[in-house]
């Protein structure tokens, strides 16, 4: 397969990339760096220019992957690729439908208004903007020659959010003598995460006419306590565990889902519960395979790097909601 690859020095890009190379396919990766996965051809290019793709137009492609989130730089990627690319496979995300509470829905839920700009200016119009770079693919590929992949919440290996690093790596490096890791108090809230590799392989499977239309594509479902069972385990995590409401974490300026200051995948409002648990019956259907967690989590510690990495609490940070965990305990109640 001749496969082109629209930002394949990135995570998810560069997997997909190094993937197709490996199982010896003839694959060109465009992008504004240097450097390209091992047994690739680098093009280097800024898809800000709007004849950045001008010279991939002389060839043949039998797919295109696309990353991009910029509206401007999907519609330029299909203005100039359609007419030489057999199959284009864009990979969105679930972050581009507009309900995110309701539990089940599939591919036919209704996503976002288009993003009327060609720039995606800040996260809040992260949704709007794939979902704009959805309308591209569609409008100028038929049906058939196209996919659109919408992963949930991605981890694994080479994960810098910090979102499925941190907790592994805080089990196995705790901050205090004790090994005791503050953790909230949310056992049952939905979580789900699918391992880079098995999405980039499903990315794979499609771009070599593997299916078409769109495709939902997140980790087994499970919830938030088993999540941190399973990275309990895979660090060998024996120590005390603090759970703490998450009233007391807002309380006390700790931030949900990702960034500084943060525990990673905990959130408050059932408003975006939804999104971890989507329907991917078509994609299953289609071929998806997905890894255990405990693999997906073994491998992102085994990689290395600090606990926190874009998310998470410092040492120092625990350290003090931990010492106001107990003094606000020893507190006597009036």
């Amino acid at each position: 397969m001749r496969l082109l690859v629209l930002g394949g020095t990135g995570w998810l890009g560069g997997t997909v990339a190094a993937r197709a190379a490996a199982a010896g396919h003839d694959v060109t990766v465009v992008a504004r760096g240097e450097r390209s996965p091992v047994g690739t051809t680098l093009v280097r290019a800024d898809r800000e220019r709007d004849d950045a793709l001008a010279g991939l137009t002389t060839r043949r492609w039998d797919a295109v992957v696309d990353v991009a989130t910029q509206p401007a730089h999907v519609r330029r990627a299909v203005r100039d690729l359609a007419p030489v690319a057999a199959k284009y496979v864009y990979v969105s995300s679930v972050s581009a439908y507009a309900d995110q509470a309701t539990s089940g829905t599939d591919e036919t839920a209704a996503l976002f208004a288009p993003l009327p700009t060609d720039a995606m200016r800040t996260m809040a119009d992260y949704g709007p903007a794939k979902a704009a770079c959805e309308q591209a693919v569609r409008t100028s590929l038929p049906a058939d020659r196209h996919a659109i992949v919408r992963p949930g919440l991605i981890g694994g290996p080479g994960d810098r959010t910090g979102r499925t690093t941190y907790w592994p790596r805080r089990f196995a490096h705790p901050s205090n003598p004790r090994g005791r890791v503050l953790v909230p108090d949310a056992a049952d809230q939905p979580t789900a995460v699918v391992d880079v590799r098995d999405l980039a392989a499903f990315v794979l499977a499609l771009a070599a006419d593997g299916g078409s239309g769109a495709f939902d594509v997140l980790g087994e479902p499970l919830a938030l306590g088993e999540h941190l069972a399973v990275a309990r385990q895979v660090a060998a995590h024996a120590g005390p565990l603090a759970a703490v409401s998450s009233s007391w974490l807002l309380a006390h300026d700790v931030a949900e889902w990702m960034g500084p200051r943060s525990l990673p995948l905990w959130l408050t409002g059932p408003e975006a519960h939804g999104m971890n648990t989507r329907s991917c019956a078509r994609a299953l259907a289609a071929g998806l395979g997905r890894r255990p967690l405990a693999e997906t989590l073994a491998a992102a510690l085994a990689a290395g790097g600090p606990v926190v990495e874009g998310a998470g609490l410092t040492d120092d940070e625990e350290r003090e909601l931990l010492a106001a965990l107990d003094t606000e305990a020893d507190t006597p109640r009036r």
